[in-house]
């Protein structure tokens, strides 16, 4: 199946970006927001997790709303969409680990199963996870069903390796980009498929993204670098801007109707 236009008959172009530099600079930057904001409303504006889930929660639901009301992908839509699920995947782990006492490993290994079903359930049901082929409402919301539980299950790896296991945020930074490392060396060395190499290192950038944001963040007697979740956080989001604009510009990074193919 070849992608539709966006016409008068109201079929939809491809509504995710294609994964190019942009793609993984803006997804790891919006990783690292992802953990940083969601520790500056509930600690430094002292709003507590309860209430941040739910203002971010809603946030996140306008946003999907808007997203799944394009006929085809805007950068502005989809970028804000990534940003509000990757805090609210933030603040499901830390929901569950801080507020309910579940440990870092069982959440990781739980959010692991769902995604694991998640993908069973896309793949049962269209026969693909590729992102050039996301074309269809139902597509769309197995997308954004993946996509919120890699960053759920991120958190939780992340912060089980830099916390749990005594590893420090900086080392576990520098696991988890050898890791991507080596999964771009499979696919452009060894030919491994692309679709597995990309929600592999989907995966990776999370935990990733989550110990950058903790390094930055935390004071140096924890580990960190000192410069507090509102600095990390605006600029940051200050960069994200500043690519999503480019990009809404250029349209560099839009998937041509060529490239999609089940």
């Amino acid at each position: 199946m070849t992608l539709q236009r966006a016409d008068a008959s109201g079929a939809m172009l491809n509504k995710v970006p294609e994964v190019t530099v942009y793609f993984w600079i803006i997804k790891i930057l919006a990783t690292t927001v992802g953990e940083t904001a969601a520790d500056l409303l509930s600690l430094r504006l002292d709003l507590g997790l309860t209430i941040t889930s739910w203002i971010m929660s809603a946030a996140f639901v306008v946003a999907l709303l808007f997203q799944l009301a394009a006929r085809r992908y805007r950068p502005p839509i989809y970028w804000i969409t990534v940003v509000a699920i990757s805090v609210v995947g933030t603040l499901i782990s830390d929901n569950l680990v801080d507020g309910l006492g579940i440990s870092l490993v069982t959440t990781s290994f739980v959010f692991g199963a769902i995604l694991a079903v998640v993908f069973a359930l896309w793949y049962a049901s269209e026969r693909t996870l590729s992102i050039h082929t996301i074309v269809t409402r139902r597509r769309e919301l197995f997308y954004w069903a993946a996509i919120l539980f890699t960053f759920a299950m991120g958190t939780s790896v992340g912060d089980l390796l830099a916390e749990r296991l005594d590893l420090g945020y900086g080392q576990a930074a520098i696991v988890f980009f050898a890791m991507i490392g080596a999964v771009a060396l499979l696919y452009y060395k060894l030919k491994l498929d692309g679709i597995l190499c990309f929600w592999i290192a989907y995966i990776l950038t999370r935990p990733l993204g989550a110990s950058m944001g903790d390094l930055l963040a935390k004071p140096s007697i924890a580990g960190g670098l000192g410069w507090g979740t509102v600095v990390t956080s605006i600029v940051f989001l200050g960069v994200i801007l500043a690519l999503v604009v480019y990009l809404t510009l250029t349209r560099a990074d839009e998937i041509k109707p060529a490239q999609a193919q089940t």
